[in-house]
């Protein structure tokens, strides 16, 4: 049983240069891991479900949003880190100026499931400290050194993304250790199933109507196999259950006011999101674009975001680069349509 500190140990013998990395990924381990016991403790840990103040999302900020921002914070200031840009700040935090790295966070996803016990995340990419706070965030996606999700659920797991590969880790609770259980994960390529929250429907641009109308079609259509839908309200959970499933997750950009751009951040969110699954053989895109090379202009930057097995993200793309007409023509689209389905 290789624990995560060994892991790493591993890993930094092959090359010394990255031990900061591995320092400030056993940091974010220590606090997931404390994290992880208040959620279990759930009512027990006191009103972790209270709105304690407003948040860009509008739902509120929740005290465990408060609290999850303290853990990774207080660990993190005792890590080689020189800034950090969390979903819970407005601005960049200084930690350790002269320290080598920088950290992107969101704490705490899906914090609007906290009084229903339903599933909870952490996202976290670490890039290279350069310059001023915010310069060290302004870059492609491609530029991170690391990146990781955490998922509270029926256990806890750490999902790594290094240079070489996703390892994933469960959480002791007896030790606080996380342990390898799932090393050179690949998404798989066979499983139909898509994520995406249907009730939005209407909103959507005609590339997304179109192909969640294949999938809807099933085995008579023109994707030749019946699809499954999934929808959990928390972004960690679809890209647990991708990487060990399969599938297709999308949140598009819509018709809605606020909702142009989709609303997930394009840092914290849809960057360690990118990362996880390129290196798990997937794909992640904003429709039209490779969310790697995409280049975050604001810390809150939202953006589409579109992410699983390569196959079925590089149909949603070849979709949206068709010459798709502007009105949502619904016979364009059905088994007999416009769009010929891809693989």
């Amino acid at each position: 049983m290789t624990t995560l500190a060994e892991h790493l140990q591993a890993w930094v013998a092959a090359r010394p240069e990255r031990a900061p990395i591995a320092e400030t990924i056993t940091a974010l381990a220590r606090a997931a891991a404390e994290l992880a016991e208040l959620v279990r403790l759930g009512p027990l840990a006191g009103e972790m479900a209270e709105v304690i103040a407003e948040s860009r999302d509008g739902v509120g900020q929740k005290a465990l949003d408060v609290r999850a921002e303290e853990l990774f914070e207080a660990e993190l200031e005792r890590a080689p880190v020189a800034y950090l840009a969390s979903e819970e700040r407005d601005d960049v935090l200084e930690l350790n100026p002269k320290a080598p790295l920088a950290v992107a966070l969101d704490p705490l996803d899906g914090s609007a499931n906290i009084a229903q016990a339903s599933l909870m995340g952490a996202l976290f990419s670490i890039f290279p400290a350069a310059g001023s706070g915010p310069q060290s965030f302004f870059v492609p996606g491609e530029r991170q050194l690391a990146a990781g999700i955490v998922l509270y659920g029926s256990f806890t797991p750490l999902v790594l993304a290094l240079d070489e590969g996703v390892y994933s880790f469960a959480l002791d609770p007896r030790t606080k250790r996380f342990i390898l259980h799932r090393k050179e994960l690949k998404v798989p390529t066979w499983r139909a199933e898509y994520a995406i929250n249907a009730s939005n429907a209407r909103f959507w641009p005609l590339p997304i109507k179109a192909y969640i109308e294949e999938c809807v079609a099933g085995a008579a259509g023109p994707r030749g196999v019946d699809f499954n839908m999934r929808w959990v309200a928390c972004v960690v959970a679809d890209v647990y259950r991708i990487l060990i499933n399969g599938g297709i997750f999308l949140y598009p950009g819509d018709t809605r006011k606020g909702y142009e751009h989709g609303r997930l951040r394009l840092l914290y969110e849809a960057f360690p999101i990118a990362w996880i699954m390129e290196k798990a053989g997937g794909l992640a895109t904003d429709g039209f674009h490779r969310i790697l090379d995409l280049v975050p202009k604001d810390l809150h930057e939202r953006t589409p975001l579109i992410f699983g097995s390569r196959d079925k993200v590089a149909r949603v793309m070849e979709l949206h680069h068709a010459s798709v007409p502007p009105a949502g023509q619904r016979p364009l689209f059905g088994t007999r349509g416009l769009f010929k389905a891809g693989s």
